[in-house]
């Protein structure tokens, strides 16, 4: 396989063509006016590019490394992903005294770095996916070729926006309670939301908390039956209704929290709360790829059965991003490795040709 220079283009001998700037199976590409005034001339070819630098990201650029298919990854606006706002990380393999998720976000990048993989700081903001080579718009001006797109960009807790959340996050503030419930033993906490997100993290909160606090802006869950009754009869789980948080208080912690009763209008602040989890879901992170790729309503990328293959070929997710049941490091970081091995394999089944590049030898797929 040629090197992250090389100018070349696979051959597709079965590749069906566009019509009037339309796919094939007759629906309509997204704007691409981002690209109008964009010289694609020279434009850097690599065979792999990695959008997004979580564990999925990260993994995805190690398994092609190690592959010598040079991937470049771009970090995206946070590199690292939610990980780096996380404090202490137990729960991943391999780590008995745990470590800071910035930390290991930092030994993923230099696993991956050591065995060749480019990272280059920028956010792929637009996308062409109508023909192979994609063109790839890096900040909304760089112009770079890929073979192949290996998505990961993830996906970002929903907050509510309060003076004090952003600062104490990691520090009683958490949107995960799967990987922070533990350091909150035989405290009090307090969750907000009232889907099945919320009972299923106060349900698992009441391991380790001593009291779990539901806060509902209604009186009514919008929680599957069989999730509310759960909750319902937790002893450990009281529900406080028509309220919502006005801010979190602490300083270096979370110390309690100041709540408004949407009957009467009265504010109050409910003492001893030590642990805040938000439960009100998450975005996913594929703006850049709607329209491209097949997504679920929410926004989720829906992958190919047990595969990271999407409707694109060649375009590959993994992740957060296709992930809205686990969302943990471990299982993206899985994904991650899936998503290389198939982007691998499907470089080497349709191959690739070293020749010099302009945009007549791009060839049209199927999306």
């Amino acid at each position: 396989m040629p090197g992250p220079s090389a100018h070349y283009v696979p051959e597709f001998s079965n590749a069906p063509m566009h019509e009037n700037g339309a796919f094939s199976n007759g629906h309509q590409h997204p704007d691409l006016t981002a690209f109008e005034d964009v010289d694609f001339t020279g434009a850097e070819m690599r065979d792999v590019a990695v959008i997004g630098t979580g564990p999925a990201g990260w993994t995805a650029a190690l398994y092609t490394a190690r592959a010598d298919l040079n991937p470049l990854i771009f970090m995206g606006p946070e590199p690292g992903g939610q990980l780096t706002t996380t404090t202490d990380v137990e729960n991943y393999p391999g780590f008995p005294e745990g470590l800071m998720g910035p930390e290991m976000m930092d030994r993923f990048q230099e696993q991956a770095e050591r065995f060749g993989t480019e990272s280059r700081y920028g956010t792929v903001t637009h996308v062409d996916f109508r023909e192979r080579p994609f063109r790839l718009l890096i900040d909304g001006e760089t112009p770079v070729y890929a073979q192949t797109a290996i998505i990961s960009t993830g996906a970002s807790a929903r907050y509510l926006g309060l003076e004090n959340e952003q600062r104490l996050i990691g520090k009683g503030v958490s949107a995960c309670a799967t990987c922070d419930g533990s350091f909150f033993r035989g405290e009090t906490v307090a969750v907000v939301g009232g889907g099945d997100s919320a009972m299923e993290e106060s349900t698992f909160l009441t391991k380790f908390a001593e009291k779990v606090y539901v806060l509902h802006r209604r009186d009514e869950l919008r929680a599957s039956e069989i999730m509310q009754q759960r909750a319902f009869d937790n002893d450990k789980i009281e529900f406080v209704w028509n309220t919502e948080v006005v801010d979190v208080l602490g300083e270096n912690a979370v110390e309690g929290i100041e709540v408004i009763d949407n009957d009467t209008g009265e504010t109050r602040v409910m003492d001893g709360v030590t642990g805040f989890f938000l439960a009100i879901g998450h975005t996913p992170n594929t703006g850049p790829f709607q329209g491209w790729v097949e997504t679920d309503e929410t926004g989720y990328i829906q992958t190919e059965g047990a595969s990271t293959y999407t409707n694109v070929p060649g375009v590959f997710a993994c992740g957060d991003a296709q992930d809205s049941t686990y969302r943990q490091a471990v299982t993206a970081a899985g994904t991650g490795c899936k998503a290389a091995i198939d982007a691998e394999r499907w470089l080497e089944e349709h191959g690739a040709a070293k020749a010099s590049h302009s945009d007549a030898d791009r060839e049209p797929v199927e999306a």
